[in-house]
Protein backbone atom coordinates (compact mmCIF):
# COMPACT_ATOMS: atom_id res chain seq x y z
CA UNK A 1 0.00 0.00 0.00
CA UNK A 2 1.16 3.11 -1.16
CA UNK A 3 1.82 6.49 1.44
CA UNK A 4 -1.11 8.27 -0.08
CA UNK A 5 -3.34 5.11 -0.13
CA UNK A 6 -2.38 4.17 3.92
CA UNK A 7 -4.39 5.57 6.81
CA UNK A 8 -1.54 6.06 9.13
CA UNK A 9 0.00 9.15 7.00
CA UNK A 10 -3.36 10.65 6.39
CA UNK A 11 -3.68 11.05 9.91
CA UNK A 12 0.13 11.87 10.50
CA UNK A 13 -0.12 14.61 8.08
CA UNK A 14 -3.03 16.07 9.74
CA UNK A 15 -1.04 15.72 13.33
CA UNK A 16 1.88 17.25 12.04
CA UNK A 17 -0.56 20.48 10.60
CA UNK A 18 -1.36 20.67 14.34
CA UNK A 19 1.92 20.67 15.21
CA UNK A 20 3.29 23.14 13.23
CA UNK A 21 0.18 25.68 14.26
CA UNK A 22 1.25 24.57 17.85
CA UNK A 23 4.69 25.90 16.73
CA UNK A 24 3.36 29.35 14.93
CA UNK A 25 0.76 29.81 18.38
CA UNK A 26 4.14 29.18 20.71
CA UNK A 27 6.37 31.87 19.07
CA UNK A 28 3.47 33.86 19.10
CA UNK A 29 3.81 33.77 22.97
CA UNK A 30 7.26 34.22 23.48
CA UNK A 31 6.96 37.88 21.96
CA UNK A 32 3.45 38.28 24.22
CA UNK A 33 4.43 40.54 27.09
CA UNK A 34 5.38 38.76 30.57
CA UNK A 35 1.81 39.27 32.96
CA UNK A 36 -0.36 40.13 30.28
CA UNK A 37 -4.40 38.95 29.73
CA UNK A 38 -2.83 38.08 26.12
CA UNK A 39 -0.19 35.50 28.14
CA UNK A 40 -2.82 34.10 29.73
CA UNK A 41 -4.86 33.40 26.85
CA UNK A 42 -2.53 32.10 24.55
CA UNK A 43 -0.98 30.03 27.35
CA UNK A 44 -4.31 28.36 27.85
CA UNK A 45 -4.86 27.94 24.28
CA UNK A 46 -1.23 26.03 23.66
CA UNK A 47 -1.97 23.91 26.94
CA UNK A 48 -5.24 22.77 25.36
CA UNK A 49 -4.19 22.15 22.14
CA UNK A 50 -1.21 19.94 23.10
CA UNK A 51 -3.54 17.83 25.23
CA UNK A 52 -5.46 17.28 21.77
CA UNK A 53 -2.27 16.58 20.08
CA UNK A 54 -0.86 14.36 22.47
CA UNK A 55 -4.28 12.61 22.52
CA UNK A 56 -3.98 11.82 18.86
CA UNK A 57 -0.72 10.80 19.29
CA UNK A 58 -1.65 8.20 21.87
CA UNK A 59 -4.36 7.19 19.77
CA UNK A 60 -2.16 6.59 16.75
CA UNK A 61 0.29 4.58 18.81
CA UNK A 62 -2.51 2.24 19.87
CA UNK A 63 -3.15 1.57 15.81
CA UNK A 64 0.78 0.94 15.52
CA UNK A 65 0.53 -1.53 18.45
CA UNK A 66 -2.36 -3.41 16.30
CA UNK A 67 -0.55 -3.15 13.50
CA UNK A 68 2.68 -4.49 15.07
CA UNK A 69 0.53 -8.09 15.78
CA UNK A 70 -0.01 -9.11 12.35
CA UNK A 71 1.60 -6.59 10.14
CA UNK A 72 1.69 -8.36 7.28
CA UNK A 73 -1.81 -8.62 7.32
CA UNK A 74 -1.63 -4.54 6.69
CA UNK A 75 1.19 -4.47 3.92
CA UNK A 76 3.87 -3.54 6.13
CA UNK A 77 7.19 -4.76 7.90
CA UNK A 78 8.86 -3.96 10.65
CA UNK A 79 11.38 -1.46 9.22
CA UNK A 80 7.87 0.03 8.34
CA UNK A 81 6.96 -0.30 11.71
CA UNK A 82 10.47 1.35 13.54
CA UNK A 83 9.76 4.07 11.10
CA UNK A 84 6.11 5.01 12.40
CA UNK A 85 7.22 4.52 15.53
CA UNK A 86 10.21 6.58 15.48
CA UNK A 87 8.13 9.35 14.13
CA UNK A 88 5.53 9.48 17.02
CA UNK A 89 8.22 9.60 19.39
CA UNK A 90 9.37 12.60 17.75
CA UNK A 91 6.06 14.27 17.78
CA UNK A 92 5.37 13.76 21.45
CA UNK A 93 9.05 14.98 22.45
CA UNK A 94 8.03 17.88 20.30
CA UNK A 95 4.73 18.77 22.18
CA UNK A 96 6.37 18.34 24.77
CA UNK A 97 9.18 20.20 25.07
CA UNK A 98 6.68 23.28 24.25
CA UNK A 99 4.34 22.16 26.74
CA UNK A 100 7.13 22.10 29.57
CA UNK A 101 8.49 25.50 27.96
CA UNK A 102 5.02 27.20 28.33
CA UNK A 103 4.66 25.79 32.30
CA UNK A 104 7.84 26.60 32.93
CA UNK A 105 7.65 30.14 32.38
CA UNK A 106 3.97 30.22 33.42
CA UNK A 107 5.36 29.09 36.89
CA UNK A 108 7.70 32.02 37.42
CA UNK A 109 4.65 34.63 36.56
CA UNK A 110 2.07 36.10 38.31
CA UNK A 111 0.23 34.10 36.54
CA UNK A 112 1.26 30.98 37.61
CA UNK A 113 -1.17 29.89 39.71
CA UNK A 114 -3.94 30.06 37.35
CA UNK A 115 -1.64 27.59 34.72
CA UNK A 116 -0.83 25.26 37.73
CA UNK A 117 -4.80 25.29 38.13
CA UNK A 118 -5.05 24.41 34.84
CA UNK A 119 -2.42 21.63 34.69
CA UNK A 120 -2.75 20.25 37.99
CA UNK A 121 -6.23 20.71 39.34
CA UNK A 122 -8.98 18.65 38.25
CA UNK A 123 -10.62 20.46 35.03
CA UNK A 124 -14.48 21.67 35.51
CA UNK A 125 -17.49 20.05 34.17
CA UNK A 126 -17.28 22.44 31.17
CA UNK A 127 -13.79 22.01 30.42
CA UNK A 128 -13.98 18.03 30.21
CA UNK A 129 -17.24 18.19 28.24
CA UNK A 130 -15.45 20.40 25.78
CA UNK A 131 -12.30 18.19 25.65
CA UNK A 132 -14.65 15.20 25.26
CA UNK A 133 -15.90 17.00 22.38
CA UNK A 134 -12.68 17.54 20.77
CA UNK A 135 -11.89 14.29 21.50
CA UNK A 136 -14.86 13.13 19.92
CA UNK A 137 -14.73 15.50 16.69
CA UNK A 138 -11.23 14.04 16.33
CA UNK A 139 -12.24 10.48 16.57
CA UNK A 140 -15.16 11.21 13.96
CA UNK A 141 -13.06 12.52 11.72
CA UNK A 142 -10.63 9.64 11.88
CA UNK A 143 -12.89 7.16 11.66
CA UNK A 144 -14.39 9.15 8.66
CA UNK A 145 -10.95 9.64 7.21
CA UNK A 146 -10.18 5.79 7.12
CA UNK A 147 -13.80 5.02 5.71
CA UNK A 148 -13.11 7.08 2.60
CA UNK A 149 -9.82 5.42 2.34
CA UNK A 150 -11.12 2.08 2.23
CA UNK A 151 -13.46 3.07 -0.22
CA UNK A 152 -11.24 4.49 -2.20
CA UNK A 153 -8.70 1.39 -2.14
CA UNK A 154 -11.84 -0.65 -3.32
CA UNK A 155 -12.41 1.60 -6.71
CA UNK A 156 -9.34 1.07 -7.33
CA UNK A 157 -9.04 -2.68 -6.60
CA UNK A 158 -12.65 -3.06 -8.59
CA UNK A 159 -10.32 -0.78 -11.46
CA UNK A 160 -7.65 -3.12 -11.36
CA UNK A 161 -9.45 -6.24 -11.61
CA UNK A 162 -11.36 -4.60 -14.20
CA UNK A 163 -8.07 -3.87 -16.55
CA UNK A 164 -6.71 -7.51 -15.43
CA UNK A 165 -9.99 -9.08 -16.82
CA UNK A 166 -9.26 -6.94 -20.10
CA UNK A 167 -5.81 -8.02 -20.55
CA UNK A 168 -6.47 -11.67 -20.08
CA UNK A 169 -9.58 -11.28 -22.78
CA UNK A 170 -6.71 -9.56 -25.11
CA UNK A 171 -4.08 -12.65 -24.46
CA UNK A 172 -6.99 -15.47 -25.20
CA UNK A 173 -7.97 -13.71 -28.37
CA UNK A 174 -4.31 -13.41 -28.97
CA UNK A 175 -3.87 -17.53 -28.38
CA UNK A 176 -6.91 -18.56 -30.87
CA UNK A 177 -5.37 -16.52 -33.48
CA UNK A 178 -2.05 -17.66 -33.07
CA UNK A 179 -3.70 -21.59 -32.58
CA UNK A 180 -5.88 -20.42 -36.52
CA UNK A 181 -2.62 -19.98 -37.42
CA UNK A 182 -0.25 -22.59 -36.71
CA UNK A 183 -3.27 -25.09 -38.14
CA UNK A 184 -2.91 -23.19 -41.22
CA UNK A 185 1.15 -23.48 -41.44
CA UNK A 186 0.59 -27.08 -40.66
CA UNK A 187 -1.46 -27.61 -43.54
CA UNK A 188 0.36 -25.80 -45.89
CA UNK A 189 3.62 -28.19 -44.82
CA UNK A 190 1.14 -31.01 -45.22
CA UNK A 191 0.34 -30.27 -48.41
CA UNK A 192 3.67 -29.63 -49.53
CA UNK A 193 5.27 -32.91 -47.95
CA UNK A 194 2.47 -34.48 -50.47
CA UNK A 195 3.79 -32.94 -53.46
CA UNK A 196 7.27 -34.00 -52.55
CA UNK A 197 6.64 -37.44 -52.50
CA UNK A 198 4.27 -37.22 -55.87
CA UNK A 199 7.50 -35.49 -57.57
CA UNK A 200 9.68 -38.30 -55.94
CA UNK A 201 7.64 -40.88 -57.56
CA UNK A 202 7.45 -39.24 -60.82
CA UNK A 203 11.72 -38.57 -60.63
CA UNK A 204 12.08 -42.70 -59.69
CA UNK A 205 9.78 -43.57 -62.87
CA UNK A 206 11.11 -41.31 -64.99
CA UNK A 207 14.81 -42.72 -63.84
CA UNK A 208 14.12 -45.97 -64.49
CA UNK A 209 12.89 -45.41 -67.86
CA UNK A 210 16.08 -43.60 -68.95
CA UNK A 211 18.00 -46.35 -67.43
CA UNK A 212 16.32 -49.16 -69.86
CA UNK A 213 16.31 -46.64 -72.46
CA UNK A 214 20.36 -46.09 -72.12
CA UNK A 215 20.78 -49.55 -71.89
CA UNK A 216 19.26 -49.88 -75.38
CA UNK A 217 20.48 -46.82 -76.71
CA UNK A 218 23.99 -46.56 -78.76
CA UNK A 219 27.17 -44.17 -77.09
CA UNK A 220 25.72 -40.85 -79.65
CA UNK A 221 22.09 -42.04 -78.41
CA UNK A 222 22.99 -41.77 -74.65
CA UNK A 223 24.72 -38.43 -74.94
CA UNK A 224 21.34 -37.43 -76.24
CA UNK A 225 19.66 -38.46 -73.72
CA UNK A 226 21.81 -37.58 -70.90
CA UNK A 227 21.11 -34.27 -72.38
CA UNK A 228 17.94 -34.49 -72.29
CA UNK A 229 17.49 -35.72 -68.65
CA UNK A 230 19.60 -32.76 -67.68
CA UNK A 231 17.10 -30.68 -69.39
CA UNK A 232 14.31 -32.44 -68.10
CA UNK A 233 15.43 -32.26 -64.30
CA UNK A 234 16.03 -28.52 -65.02
CA UNK A 235 12.09 -28.31 -66.09
CA UNK A 236 11.21 -30.37 -63.31
CA UNK A 237 13.40 -28.16 -60.46
CA UNK A 238 11.53 -25.58 -62.15
CA UNK A 239 8.49 -26.32 -61.42
CA UNK A 240 8.71 -27.84 -58.46
CA UNK A 241 10.45 -24.74 -56.69
CA UNK A 242 9.38 -22.07 -58.64
CA UNK A 243 5.80 -22.25 -59.00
Amino acid sequence: MSSAQDPFYIVKDEIQDSIDSLQGSFHEWERVPVGSGEQSRVTKELLSNCESIEWQVDELEKAISVAARDPSLYGINQVELEKRRKWTTTARIQVGNIKKAVTVAGSSSNFGGMRQELTRMPKSHQQQDKDRSYAAVDNDDFISSESDTQMLLIRQQDEELDELSASVERIGSVGLTIHDELLSQEKIIEDLGSEMESTSNRLDFVQKKVGMVMKKASAKGQMMMILFLILLFIILFVLVFFT
